[in-house]
């Protein structure tokens, strides 16, 4: 497993899953445009060796498909990172093993657990330049600016670290940022993150927020800065669990924070409450622009890199993009944590074109009247990333949730308006969905696609269609003879039946 970016990269080279370009591209606008076009079709990473005005490469696309995220946890298929979401379950809330196994089981998880523990690197490659003061001049680092109406250049897949004034307990996100100035940023973050609440604490003691941004970190320590889950671990053990052993920090120069020691690029500041600048607008998420609004002003006062540093960056926008392929594969470890919790909870999917957060397709094993409402409102209620979850899909277990041919079936051959549609009015939202009446207000919807049971309704249901089991075994026997060997069933093109999908 590489133990870097820079290794990481190696590991897509050879896969044949990375190309580099030399023609001169401008980051502004040329580089986003490039990389669009290859999320859209799935393509390979991009590593843009002649940037104009800039003297270090740039590595887009990295993480755009969810092969390549599991490459970066060392798996094979998405189905492995289920075995790493029953590992967090088992640690969110433990139980007491009532047979031998389970308690060896459980043995193993904490042991995994001390081997995740970082240590500390005293001569870290992160620092093996360091520019500080008049010389500083953020400008040399090639920000892109992906979509026209931006209003300036950005840093996006930076681990943004803080640290608790009270507690020391440090927090790593993963938050935009606009440049400002040969040595400022501004920082984007809601209210509810851990670097906001680490700056209404250090404003309440009349403190600055040191802060520092990790640039080019192995994509691994991205998942874990991007898993919200609530467990009283650091960021630092989540990505120790979930690379198999604990990650090397080094300590900042110039602020009291550790970061990864073989980050390509580290800048230190500190934020003075109440001193903000104008962020935005900017290409986001939800596929428009949001609004500019006064956000933290980050001053630098040092920066360190690597020698030959590659610098790492990505954008947000209408799905596909890297953002929602983390997000498929954090689906994959979210669902053992979201069984624990909502037992009847089969499997649930978050669709990549739903923004991979705002519809939620559910399958659950369905044994009384009115669970699959019960099942809607446990979903909602179970993990703090599901609160901006608009519409709440539940099937029976047998209908492949990852299907939509089967989730439309479903909904119109099981679905009555009336009966069982229900909305929740007024809850709590997401600030940058347009589409709410009021802002951070807004309602949700469940919709109840199983079959239903009396008393759901008085009528009999009517028997589903199925091959013949002794036919389907003849035919899956015969199906050389018939001289059909070549023809891949798993493989549909969904133009054929009527879709425009490109």
């Amino acid at each position: 497993m590489a133990e870097d970016f820079r290794g990481f990269l190696d590991v897509l080279e050879k896969r044949g899953q990375l190309r580099r370009i030399k023609t001169l591209v401008d980051s502004d606008l040329e580089i986003a445009e490039i990389a669009n076009r290859m999320l859209q079709c799935g393509g390979p990473g991009l590593l843009f060796e002649n940037v104009k005005g800039a003297k270090y490469p740039v590595a887009v696309n990295i993480m755009g498909t969810v092969e390549r995220i599991c490459w970066a946890m060392n798996m094979k298929q998405p189905q492995e990172l289920e075995d790493l979401g029953r590992k967090l379950a088992m640690l969110q809330q433990p139980k007491p093993p009532k047979k031998v196994a389970q308690a060896v089981e459980f043995g193993k998880v904490l042991f995994d657990v001390l081997k995740a523990k970082p240590s500390r690197d005293y001569f870290p490659p992160c620092q093996q330049v360091v520019i500080e003061g008049r010389d500083l001049d953020l400008n040399s680092l090639p920000l892109i600016r992906p979509y026209a109406g931006d209003a300036g250049k950005i840093v996006t897949l930076g681990l943004v670290i803080t640290k608790d004034c009270e507690t020391g307990t440090p927090n790593i996100g993963v938050y935009r940022l606009q440049l400002q100035s040969r040595n400022t940023m501004t920082v984007q973050w809601l209210s509810v993150r851990g670097g906001a609440r680490h700056l209404r604490k250090a404003a309440e003691r009349g403190k600055k927020l040191e802060i520092a941004i990790a640039l080019g970190v192995h994509p691994l320590v991205i998942m874990a800065a991007a898993t919200p889950i609530p467990m009283d671990l650091s960021e630092w053990l989540f990505a120790g669990l979930y690379g198999g052993g604990g990650i090397k920090l080094a300590k900042c120069r110039t602020v009291d924070l550790e970061v990864p020691a073989e980050s390509e690029f580290v800048l230190e500041g500190t934020i003075t409450p109440g001193e903000e600048m104008v962020d935005g607008p900017f290409g986001d998420h939800m596929g428009y622009y949001n609004q500019s609004k006064p956000c933290p002003l980050i001053r630098f006062n040092c920066m360190t890199h690597r020698k030959n540093p590659v610098y790492l960056t990505t954008f947000s926008g209408r799905p596909p993009k890297e953002e929602a392929m983390i997000a498929i594969a954090l689906n994959r470890i979210y669902t053992p944590i979201l069984r624990q919790q909502v037992p009847e909870i089969v499997d649930f999917f978050l669709p990549m074109e739903a923004l991979s957060y705002k519809a939620a397709i559910i399958a659950i094993d369905k044994a009384y009247p009115g669970q699959a409402r019960r099942a809607a409102l446990a979903f909602w209620s179970a993990l703090p990333q599901f609160t901006y979850t608009k519409f709440v899909i539940v099937v029976d277990k047998d209908i492949n949730i990852r299907d939509p041919r089967q989730v439309v079936w479903a909904i119109s051959s099981k679905v009555d308006p009336q009966r069982d549609v229900f909305i929740i009015p007024d809850t709590p939202f997401d600030k940058l969905d347009f589409a709410t009446p009021k802002v951070g207000l807004g309602s949700r919807m469940g919709i109840d696609a199983t079959t239903k049971v009396y008393p759901e309704t008085d009528a009999e249901w009517g028997q589903q269609l199925e091959p013949d089991p002794q036919m389907a075994a003849i035919v899956d026997r015969r199906w050389k003879e018939y001289g059909l060997a070549d023809i891949n069933l798993d493989e549909v093109n969904a133009n054929l039946f009527g879709y425009d999908m490109h």
